[in-house]
């Protein structure tokens, strides 16, 4: 029986992670990850597992998040369809790719990875770096392998994509709201490969808590997706109201903090 405070954090961590991915576009798993790292270790889950149970308890969360959020940006006509298409399909080949991946490195050097990949993100949005005026989206099949090595990436980080999607985006100069609506979309793809990969590995994996699906976490999941999906419209429509510049560096400096809190507490 799972106690009730834990309940209660899993509705709180939800919450949290849904506003952030209705504002930026992210999937929330650059909170979530380091956060379910923290809870599970409160609660005593196999510390050998504590990554790769929370890196599969997140992309699957994000499922469900990504959809609430589609649904608010699209009826505020912010998501870009054409980039959607041409990405989805290398979005779900890396996306795959990358669960299995994830589940054959060891946990300290998924931890290293991930840190890394959070840190460089976190970077850029604090840098704001512009991109050139002339500078525009590739093609369809461009736009297909930048997907392969997103989906990739966000398997193994467990986040919707956002944290590399939109700064490509503006990179190539898309609107920052276009980009944030359109990160929304493609969280679902990158979630769907990542959540099948995570529990297709994890399904014969020994010594899983009671309650895991593979690697993911049903008590944490369902926790996280009841408030996740009920704030993340709030955060979209926040993202429509004011500018996200400020929000977004403040936002890397958590990342900065709790990815470096992460890394203290698995070595």
């Amino acid at each position: 029986m799972i106690p009730f405070e834990w309940w209660l954090a899993y509705l709180a961590l939800g919450a949290f992670v849904g506003f952030f991915a209705g504002l930026l576009g992210i999937g929330g798993g650059a909170i979530m990850v380091p956060l379910l790292v923290l809870l599970f270790d409160m609660q005593g889950l196999p510390r050998d597992q504590l990554l790769h149970l929370a890196v599969g308890t997140s992309m699957s969360t994000i499922l469900f998040t990504s959809l609430a959020s589609i649904r608010a940006h699209q009826s505020r006509g912010s998501i870009r369809w054409s980039i959607v298409r041409s990405m989805t399909p290398g979005i779900l080949i890396g996306g795959l790719a990358g669960a299995a991946l994830a589940a054959a490195i060891p946990t300290t050097a998924l931890a290293i990875a991930f840190t890394i990949i959070i840190f460089a993100s976190a970077t850029n949005m604090i840098l704001d770096r512009k991109p050139s005026p002339s500078r525009q989206l590739p093609g369809p099949l461009g736009l297909s392998g930048v997907g392969t090595g997103i989906g990739a990436l966000s398997s193994i980080a467990a986040m919707g994509g956002g944290f590399a999607s939109v700064p490509y985006m503006l990179w190539c100069n898309v609107p920052m709201i276009n980009a944030i609506g359109t990160a929304a979309a493609l969280g679902f793809p990158i979630a769907a490969a990542g959540t099948v990969g995570f529990v297709i590995n994890g399904w014969h994996e020994a010594g899983l808590p009671p309650w895991s699906f593979g690697y993911v976490y049903l008590p944490a999941f369902a926790g996280i997706v009841v408030t996740s999906m009920m704030v993340a419209p709030v955060g979209a429509a926040t993202a429509h109201r004011m500018p996200t510049k400020r929000l977004k560096q403040v936002f890397a400096v958590l990342l900065y903090l709790l990815v470096a809190r992460m890394m203290v507490k698995l070595w």
